[in-house]
């Protein structure tokens, strides 16, 4: 999977067994839980609806449905004890994603934007994660992606399941890209759309969400 690492804890990648346990799993369009994935795959593009006419405008219109499975496998979460350092002063606060039942909060965007007091002037930096502060102290890293894409926008479908929207770049283009993580199973499917884009300003939508922090001169 070229530019998108999950992150495995060291015992995990060192056990006999971790071979078996990182196998992906294929799923039929028949099966239910694909059914189910699908489900929410519709839900979040029924509430992004400026991500998903962001990329209406680079792409076309889309569908659930036009977004295909490509992966699904588990996660053994990088784990520490760390709380939430983005506090209510910080300009990234607004677009922490707190969990609806109150165990803590997602973060998408503390990583990818470097917004401190002490920067003149904010950037973008060229990798992205998605992290878990959890309301008992610790912090799970959860996915991780090189330069090669971006996480933009991220919805709790439910209290135990996270959905992503981003991108991913490959040689032809730009293409749309969803991941749907079971926090109660640490498993994440992976879904691409079928379109793509041939050109795409990686911090355009970055730019239209985060109001408070101009991005306007800075690439990733």
């Amino acid at each position: 999977m070229i530019g998108l690492a999950f992150l495995w804890s060291v015992s995990s990648c060192e056990s006999s067994n971790s071979d078996s346990e990182n196998q992906a799993v294929a799923l039929t369009p028949e099966d239910d839980e694909l059914k189910m994935l699908q489900s929410f795959l519709e839900v979040g593009l029924g509430k992004e609806v400026v991500w998903k006419n962001h990329w209406k405008s680079e792409v076309g219109e889309f569908l659930s449905s036009d977004f295909n499975l490509v992966q699904s496998d588990s996660i053994n979460p990088m784990e520490m004890p760390e709380k939430n350092p983005i506090l209510p002063d910080d300009p990234l606060y607004p677009y922490q994603l707190p969990n609806p039942n109150g165990n803590g909060t997602m973060d998408i965007y503390s990583y990818k934007v470097e917004a401190q007091d002490a920067i003149d002037q904010p950037f973008l930096n060229p990798d992205s994660e998605v992290v878990w502060y959890r309301e008992d102290g610790m912090k799970e890293r959860l996915l991780f992606m090189g330069p090669s894409g971006m996480f933009e926008e991220g919805i709790w479908v439910n209290a135990e399941t996270f959905l992503v929207f981003g991108y991913f770049q490959e040689e032809s283009g730009y293409r749309p890209m969803a991941w749907i993580i079971d926090l109660g199973e640490h498993f994440v499917h992976r879904f691409e759309l079928q379109k793509k884009s041939e050109q795409y300003q990686p911090e355009s939508y970055i730019n239209q969400k985060i109001k408070k922090v101009d991005l306007s001169l800075n690439g990733v």
